[in-house]
């Protein structure tokens, strides 16, 4: 697509309505084109993402812009800890970037009665993810509530030396009122 086609449709989608939303099982295969389209994701099946937009619907998210997926959460809150909020993944196309979009449909899902016990979140993001560190220390800024981080699958112990180490980032505990007011997505 030549750079003034691309450049064109994030000015058109810059004042377009985006909604926010819990999947459905058959939008698996468009969440999976999306993550594919986003080169510095690491990808997952498609099942997996099926699988997401079905059994973990209510903890993940869908940003659509007339009808189409330009942004996507996933996250699950851990059996071993129901206060938490694991983030798992965030996407968000090129078309949608630079309106808060990521940050949105996190905190939509925190405004969830599925997280009503939530007062943590957590995610792992490797060292030189910047846009990701910045998101993560926006949402502690906001909730007000502290950030630690901490290695979490090392690179040589865990993936054999594949993959950078993921630390665990942690934010919380904090207080629900703190969360932005979001209408239920």
């Amino acid at each position: 697509m030549p750079l003034t086609a691309v450049t064109s449709t994030r000015t058109d989608n810059a004042k377009a309505k985006i909604t926010i939303r819990a999947p459905r099982r058959d939008d698996g295969a468009r969440v999976w084109q999306l993550i594919q389209d986003t080169t510095s994701l690491d990808d997952n099946s498609m099942y997996c993402n099926l699988l997401q937009c079905s059994h973990f619907a209510s903890t993940c998210a869908i940003a659509e812009i007339d009808g189409e997926v330009v942004g996507w959460l996933s996250g699950y809150i851990p059996p071993e800890t129901p206060d938490t909020f694991f983030v798992w993944q965030v996407c968000v196309a090129e078309a949608a970037r630079g309106r808060g979009l990521a940050k949105r449909l996190i905190s939509a899902v925190l405004a969830r009665s599925v997280c009503a016990e939530v007062t943590r979140v957590q995610s792992t993001i490797t060292k030189d993810n910047k846009p990701s560190w910045a998101l993560f220390g926006s949402i502690a800024e906001t909730l007000e509530a502290e950030l630690a981080r901490k290695p979490h699958f090392v690179r040589e112990e865990h993936f054999a030396g594949q993959h950078d180490t993921e630390f665990l980032v942690t934010i919380g505990p904090f207080e629900r009122e703190a969360l932005p007011v979001r209408t239920a997505a």
